[in-house]
């Protein structure tokens, strides 16, 4: 069971990421309610589906099973007994956090074609992005945003406009990140960090 990592964020936060070495048939042990089975079969691609299916492993970790889990109207992924869930896969790797805080994250491959779309999500970033590790870089500043998207309750947030990132370097593995769309201005603590060519990006509000 290749559970490639536990990050304890504090008392009552705990993220756990999934590196997807086995088998279709393999990652198919595992609880799915009628629902999920339904929807796990009507996908297309393969990598989806071990996605989805590595995703009710973390879940089995962290003590709930696929029942525990449900959707909103608009997409969000709740659990019933009220702790606060985000999920998010990418290739070869998934990853959830749980918290009694509202939680957003997000895993990304690192790859070049970021550097095409970046002028669709940075905005102010620019004044302290470098050359140096530019791939890297813009991989956090989507991560967090997307994030801070999954954190927002009513959606229809710009990632260049309404969700602003504050300075950081790599090696910070830390910044603050924004929701800023009236009413809401409200600054929440970004962590990242790179797991092998993915990056790692989870939002928690600050205290």
């Amino acid at each position: 069971m290749p559970l490639a990592k536990t990050i304890i964020v504090d008392k009552n936060t705990k993220v756990l990421v999934w590196k997807i070495t086995e088998t279709l048939q393999e990652l198919q042990n595992v609880f799915l309610c009628e629902h999920s089975l339904k929807r796990v079969n009507s996908m297309r691609s393969e990598m989806h589906q071990k996605g989805f299916l590595s995703v009710r492993h973390l879940l089995q970790i962290a003590g709930y099973s696929d029942e525990d889990l449900y959707y909103s109207e608009s997409g969000k992924p709740n659990l019933r007994d009220g702790q606060h869930i985000s999920i998010s896969h990418s290739f070869t790797f998934s990853t959830i956090i749980i918290s009694n805080k509202t939680v957003g994250i997000d895993i990304e491959k690192n790859r070049d074609k970021i550097k095409r779309i970046a002028h669709k999500f940075v905005g102010q970033e620019n004044s302290f992005l470098k050359d140096t590790n530019l791939v890297e870089q813009l991989t956090v500043l989507w991560g967090a945003k997307e994030s801070l998207y999954k954190i927002h309750p009513k959606g229809g947030l710009l990632f260049i406009e309404h969700l602003p990132i504050d300075a950081f370097e790599l090696k910070d593995k830390q910044t603050i990140g924004w929701i800023k769309k009236d009413p809401w201005n409200e600054s929440f603590i970004i962590y990242f960090e790179i797991i092998e060519d993915f990056t790692l990006v989870y939002a928690l509000p600050l205290e």
